[in-house]
């Protein structure tokens, strides 16, 4: 009898490259960027260790950096000089967002620019929407503040819009709005699995995003559901999302080898800021290998069937493999 030794196959570092299964390939790594309006608000951010809050001039050099090395897909987050009630920077036609688009297609015509959709930046009691009398989140008049957000992007230039928020029926809504106004290659990312993490606290800490009273426990999924995040997904496919997003990543592999088995479309997953922030700490302790640790970690999103991964290691990943 045959003996069967599939050690032959790893013998060797070319023997494990040759026959390897899965691949992380630059091109489908997305690099999150923090910019501000106000300049003084630049900076490192302490809990996530080399990554920082960027200035509308800085955040132009480091989309040039990133294309440079092969990161040809940005995710911009904007953080606004003042907020209010009713998030009203939020849709500004010269808000932060608005004109980091416009710079960056400006400049890099090539770059794909995303830009997450969601009031939590912007309004000062930290949630994703407009609140009712009662201090609760209103569905449907948030859905007319995120079509008005999406026009101004759609308008300065962006490639895809990423609504965050989690209101139910905002991707037909959406959708929708750009087809009437004549945006219809504007693409829609839904994060259509977003958990009520632990792991957004660093994010938060950066945006100064986190409520100021309750939570978002009424509006983003309870973590022991895996079945409601696929009708979740279903239901923004229906709506017409073009790319659906499984958030965070570590804690919910399961959820996107569920997704990549149901549906036929681009399944994106973000390696959020807690899971940034956990592994750097434990690099930073000299615990783990730093280089190791990512490329795993990449790698096991990339295995459950992600085609996008969003994550800040993706400067750094490709630096080391460029």
């Amino acid at each position: 009898m045959i003996a069967v030794r599939p050690r032959r196959l790893r013998r060797s570092q070319v023997m494990r490259e040759l026959v390897a299964e899965h691949r992380i390939g630059v091109e489908h790594l997305v690099q999150p960027l923090f910019v501000v309006e106000r300049d003084e608000d630049a900076g490192p951010i302490e809990s996530m260790p080399g990554i920082s809050r960027h200035s509308l001039r800085r955040a132009v050099a480091e989309a040039r950096e990133l294309f440079a090395l092969g990161i040809k897909s940005v995710l911009l987050f904007g953080i606004p000089a003042s907020k209010d009630a009713a998030a009203s920077g939020s849709y500004d036609t010269n808000g932060i967002v608005q004109r980091t688009i416009a710079a960056i297609k400006s400049t890099l015509p090539e770059m794909l620019v995303m830009a997450d959709l969601c009031a939590c930046e912007y309004t000062d009691h930290g949630h994703c929407g407009v609140l009712d009398s009662e201090g609760e989140v209103d569905n449907d008049a948030t859905l007319e503040l995120l079509c008005r957000i999406a026009l101004t992007y759609a308008d300065a230039g962006v490639d895809v819009i990423a609504p965050s928020d989690m209101m139910d029926g905002r991707v037909k809504v959406i959708r929708c709005a750009l087809d009437a106004h004549g945006r219809t290659r504007v693409a829609i990312m839904a994060y259509s699995a977003k958990y009520a993490s632990a792991f957004y606290g660093p994010f938060r800490d950066a945006a100064g995003s986190a409520p100021r009273q309750g939570d978002r426990r009424g509006y983003q999924m309870d973590a022991p559901n895996a079945r409601e995040a696929l009708r979740e997904i279903a239901l923004d496919i229906a709506e017409g999302a073009d790319i659906v997003m499984v958030k965070p990543g570590l804690p919910y592999l399961d959820i996107v080898r569920a997704a990549r088995d149901r549906f036929d479309v681009p399944i994106a997953v973000y390696n959020v800021s807690g899971e940034y922030a956990m592994l750097q700490a434990a690099i930073g302790n000299g615990w783990l290998d730093g280089d190791r640790a990512v490329d795993e970690t990449l790698t096991s999103f990339v295995r459950a069937g992600a085609d996008v991964v969003i994550t800040y290691f993706a400067k750094t990943y490709a630096q080391r493999h460029a």
